[in-house]
């Protein structure tokens, strides 16, 4: 096996489908598989996998559901990977056209790569209007996600990554404490490891915003309590500028910002930023404790 591909997943039965199909298009000469990492989904994820696996010979299903987190998803799927190369995304995203063999050949010249990803296939113009006004996406341009603008290292994330399975196992896999940023985090241990990362043009992934008020808002609520963590964990490298922000200033100027809402994307993107503020707060709360 030259490929491993690893999906963690919980509860994706509205969107895994999208993911295996783009897989089941996908064509390379070497052999290669999916591993679907199953954190103990409830509704119809794994009949929906199973569905795939004609089309996906090489597909197999392992349970991931001893600990919840998508970092402990992806650990398990690469343990149970039969390739010395692994490449991770995302049950919620779709890999873009000649994916499998842009990450394979990347991964036999390289150790560490990474790819790009399009956000207008999959999402409606009020989803990425919200979250261009949102903090922590200041490097979505034209499609393209670029590095966070809150981090000072090159990242991967983790809906579109490539590694080898020797430096993996190097680091002691994805941080499963983290609430957010594992593929954050992951990226930089790789990097202080002494491997470098690899960015490759024809790696892209169509990526999936939350298209929910709610999800918008507890997603930017955990990237909030990650970012904090983040930042205390590699506070002495000097690598991780992520804001502690100072509660008084940062509600003033969100309470001036909500009578300015206007529209759907408005009231999302600030639901983003309230989210996030209060995340930073709970995991500033939480290590004063």
């Amino acid at each position: 096996m030259k490929l491993s591909v690893i999906i963690p997943c919980f509860n994706a039965e509205s969107t895994i489908a999208v993911q295996l199909e783009a897989l089941a298009n996908q064509h390379w000469s070497e052999p290669w598989e999916v591993i679907i990492s199953d954190g103990g989904s409830s509704d119809r994820t794994r009949e929906i996998a199973q569905q795939y696996q004609e089309k996906l010979p090489n597909l197999r299903i392992v349970d991931s559901s001893e600990r919840r987190g998508i970092a402990y998803g992806r650990n398990v799927g690469a343990q149970a990977a039969a390739s010395e190369s692994l490449a991770f995304c995302e049950a919620d995203d779709e890999v873009g056209t000649g994916w499998v063999a842009a990450i394979g050949e990347a991964l036999s010249q390289h150790d560490f790569v990474a790819g790009y990803c399009d956000i207008k296939k999959l999402n409606q113009p009020w989803t990425i209007k919200a979250r261009m006004g949102g903090r922590l996406v200041d490097g979505w341009e034209d499609g393209i996600l670029s590095e966070h603008s809150f981090i000072k290292y090159s990242v991967a994330g983790g809906y579109t990554v490539g590694i080898k399975r020797s430096v993996h196992e190097a680091i002691g896999g994805f941080d499963e404490s983290l609430p957010a940023g594992d593929d954050v985090d992951y990226s930089w241990r790789v990097q202080l490891a002494g491997t470098k990362l690899h960015h490759i043009p024809s790696l892209k992934i169509h990526y999936r915003l939350r298209d929910t008020l709610a999800g918008i808002y507890r997603q930017a609520y955990v990237y909030g309590k990650g970012n904090i963590c983040l930042s205390k964990k590699f506070e002495s490298l000097g690598i991780c500028s992520g804001p502690s922000p100072d509660g008084k200033i940062e509600w003033q100027l969100l309470l001036k910002d909500l009578v300015k809402i206007r529209s759907k994307e408005h009231l999302a993107a600030w639901l983003w930023k309230v989210g996030y503020q209060r995340g930073c707060k709970q995991a500033l709360s939480s290590e004063g404790s």
